[in-house]
């Protein structure tokens, strides 16, 4: 059996919970790579990222490289000579002379059932796309964008009021269930690598602000999934009276009126078809609030239009 010495490289908190289990086992972790530290909007303080503050926890090494593809760094992880990389949500595009480093190569836990969905944004994009299912991948990294072998993937369905939070945490929670077991199956030559079938490929694009404006002519089940797909960030919008509001959390009515209308005293807001019911809302520069108490502070009637 191959040295099990493992090299992570990881950023949000999705990463966590997988870092934070490969510890607890036989593994040993050499180095932990993460984004580096990255300041607050008031330009004050410096905030480390998620796995890097689980990596202190863990009294791991931690390395913050602004560009890992350096001699440095190259250099740095061919002296460690790890057996295998783990990659979970990095954040850094890896270049092709660091893939032939460790014996069993990079592994990348993604977060959907490729080869849909390769790239940066495939939870909010599964959302927002109204699937049924998503899953993880668990495959190897070759140089082009999320097209390496798969070596397992493990399927769960979407429910419509899923939101982006809630997806990434139960995905996260199921690879960090199973990365031991898929670790132990590499080392012993237990699981077998598969072509992805690259007709099939779809692309999940970083997700931009000016795609988090709500369109009321659109139906309402398109709508909310954009709300639940963008929850927690960037969070979906739209304009009343010249102020900007999110919606977090709607459900879908069958009450009836214009797109972009008011339709009753409960703010229910009219779309192509059907209409949305706000249960969670928030004013730019306010806190979020549940409906009632957003209902005391507002005046609306039936029939204002939004943007």
């Amino acid at each position: 059996m191959s040295q099990k010495k493992v090299v992570f490289m990881g950023t949000p908190d999705f990463s966590v919970p997988i870092l934070e289990a490969i510890a607890k086992s036989s593994y040993e972790i050499l180095c932990v790579y993460t984004q580096a530290p990255k300041r607050s909007n008031r330009g004050q303080k410096l905030n480390i990222s998620p796995i890097h503050k689980s990596a202190e926890n863990l009294k791991l090494i931690v390395r913050y490289p602004k560009n890992l593809n350096s001699e440095e760094e190259f250099n740095f992880i061919k002296k460690i000579n790890p057996s295998i990389v783990i990659v979970v949500a990095y954040g850094q595009i890896i270049s092709k002379k660091f893939l032939s480093i460790p014996k069993e190569g990079f592994i990348n836990i993604h977060a959907s059932l490729l080869p849909h969905w390769r790239g940066a944004a495939p939870i909010q994009r599964s959302i927002m796309n109204s699937d049924k299912e998503t899953g993880i991948s668990i495959m190897k990294i070759v140089e082009d964008l999320d097209a390496g072998p798969v070596l397992k993937q493990i399927k769960i369905k979407i429910d419509e009021s899923v939101t982006t939070a809630e997806l990434s945490k139960n995905l996260s929670k199921i690879s960090s269930e199973s990365i031991v077991d898929i670790l132990d199956n590499i080392f012993n030559e237990k699981l077998k690598f598969t072509t992805q079938d690259h007709k099939l490929a779809s692309y999940a694009k970083k997700i931009k602000k000016s795609e988090a404006e709500i369109n009321w002519n659109e139906s309402a089940k398109k709508i909310l999934a954009k709300i639940n797909g963008l929850n927690p960030n960037p969070g979906a919008w739209f304009i009343y009276k010249k102020n900007r509001y999110k919606i977090w959390e709607a459900r879908i009515v069958e009450k009836q009126g214009r797109a972009g209308t008011i339709v009753d005293s409960k703010f229910t807001i009219g779309c192509f078809d059907k209409s949305l019911e706000v249960i969670e809302i928030q004013k730019e520069g306010k806190n979020k609030l549940p409906l009632k108490n957003f209902l005391m502070g507002i005046n609306f009637k039936q029939g204002d239009e939004l943007k």
